[in-house]
């Protein structure tokens, strides 16, 4: 698979000192219009919170219950209020037909929020995302996280 470098059009860094940190910025995205037909990949290595992240925006756009990590599964779709999520982890993903086979096509088409964690894995076959998250572990229980915007969509997000 073929990796391509997305135009950025806008980046912010900031850190997480602890899990409260990530939250809050969960709360302020969950609160944003733009974010029911976005598309969010998450980078960063194992242990870097992506999985975190995702459970923290999801609690606070409404969603209840268990909220998996879709490793195995490769997808985690909810509903909250009239939005479709779709949450994709890739990270298993050896091949690109693999994908194509599993529907994902489909998902992307559809309106609704996605959210991807280790996309690299499905580079060529994903569409652009919006916004792109790259958090990376501190030495502490910390997060340093670079978010870029790579479409309007993705601006409206980071401001």
């Amino acid at each position: 698979m073929s990796a391509r470098h997305a135009p950025i059009l806008g980046s912010r860094l900031c850190s997480w000192p602890d899990e409260a940190a990530c939250t809050a910025y969960a709360a302020t995205l969950a609160l944003h219009p733009a974010l029911r037909n976005a598309y969010i990949e998450l980078h960063g290595p194992l242990g870097a919170g992506k999985t975190t992240f995702v459970r923290q925006l999801l609690r606070a756009l409404g969603v209840a219950g268990r909220i998996k990590s879709p490793t195995y599964a490769v997808v985690e779709l909810y509903e909250q209020d009239g939005l479709a999520i779709s949450h994709f982890d890739f990270y298993r993903l050896t091949d690109k037909r693999e994908w194509a086979d599993a529907g994902m096509r489909d998902l992307f088409a559809a309106p609704g929020l996605k959210l991807a964690e280790w996309p690299e894995r499905a580079a060529g076959a994903l569409p652009l995302a919006d916004l792109s998250l790259f958090i990376e572990p501190l030495d502490n229980e910390g997060r340093s996280l670079r978010i870029e915007a790579h479409t309007a969509l993705g601006l409206e997000l980071l401001a």
